[in-house]
């Protein structure tokens, strides 16, 4: 798209953390051989110690979230999907291959009799959120009507009280967590899916005896626990999303939501802007369903502060 771009690119198209968490040495047995069954049992404790679950029945390891996303249909078939958007369009996309309906909707009153629902919890791209008594209220007025996917892969920087994960198990919902946003690993495929236990165990069942790497265990068990990371990591995004902030508001952008992670501005000539901003070498997110918005992940260096800040002063669109 941008093939006269100048190099290094800068890609702000991601929600993902630009100073990922520091990968320790790992031993030479983790890449050699299969993980044990023990180890991979170790890793699923040490998550719902972090995310608030009771034990490690209720953590199944996943290689990244999103291939669960693609398997859903085929573990939970349903005629019918009602996802919460707009959002992540992966859920749609799955769902549909597998010949689901599926059904967008904007307020949780439309999931009351769904069969399956979704809902990202803060959602990609707007930031839009529930706290956990919200949805357990929305789960004792669907109770046994369904299930509830609720895709928790931005929850980790967020104010306490969002998460559902502490309320397990539930005996409908499944809870989606990651490593690759907060702690900036999308690389290392690592995420969790977190249920009542027998929900755990059948989606165990479906991604066989070794769903994760060795790495992948050496690494997040180490991440999971690394609670002062975490806040530190907190404390830095605190201050650069609003860096970020004030950045776009100086260049006549309205925010319009987002995480600490990401930011979605609007702009009625967001299309012109995404083109200048890549022939600049900045790559951000448009969206084929809102012409006036953009978003912008965080830079995660001073140069790149830098050649943001240029681009959009250079920029010459309408606010």
């Amino acid at each position: 798209m941008f093939p006269n771009a100048p190099e290094p690119f800068i890609d702000l198209s991601t929600g993902i953390n630009p100073l990922p968490y520091p990968i320790p040495p790992i031993e030479p047995p983790a890449w050699t051989r299969l993980p044990e069954p023990e180890e991979i049992a170790a890793l699923e404790d040490t998550a719902a110690k972090a995310y608030g679950a009771a034990d490690g029945s209720m953590a199944a390891a996943l290689p990244g979230t999103q291939l669960l996303i693609s398997v859903l249909p085929r573990l939970f078939p349903r005629t019918s999907a009602v996802i919460f958007g707009p959002t992540y369009g992966e859920y749609a996309q799955a769902f549909a291959a597998a010949g689901c309906r599926v059904i967008e909707v904007g307020t949780l009153a439309a999931y009351e009799a769904a069969p399956l629902a979704v809902i990202c919890n803060p959602n990609n791209p707007d930031g839009r959120h529930f706290d956990a008594v919200t949805l357990l209220d929305l789960l004792r007025t669907r109770a046994g009507r369904g299930l509830l996917i609720v895709d928790e892969s931005f929850v980790d920087l967020e104010d306490d009280g969002l998460s559902v994960a502490p309320y397990l198990p539930q005996p409908d919902v499944i809870v989606l967590r990651s490593l690759s946003k907060t702690y900036g690993l999308g690389g290392l495929r690592l995420g969790f899916a977190l249920a009542a236990p027998n929900l755990a165990a059948a989606i165990r069942v479906a991604f066989g005896p070794w769903p994760v790497s060795g790495a992948a265990i050496a690494i997040g068990m180490l991440a999971l626990a690394d609670r002062h990371w975490l806040a530190a990591a907190r404390q830095k995004l605190l201050h650069d999303v609003t860096r970020l902030d004030a950045l776009l508001q100086s260049a006549r952008l309205t925010i319009v939501g987002g995480t600490l992670l990401f930011r979605l501005a609007e702009i009625a000539d967001a299309s012109t802007l995404f083109r200048q901003l890549g022939q600049a070498g900045i790559l951000v997110r448009s969206f084929d369903y809102r012409s006036d918005w953009l978003r912008f992940g965080i830079p995660a260096c001073e140069n790149e502060w830098r050649r943001l800040a240029e681009a959009l002063h250079h920029a010459s669109v309408k606010p």
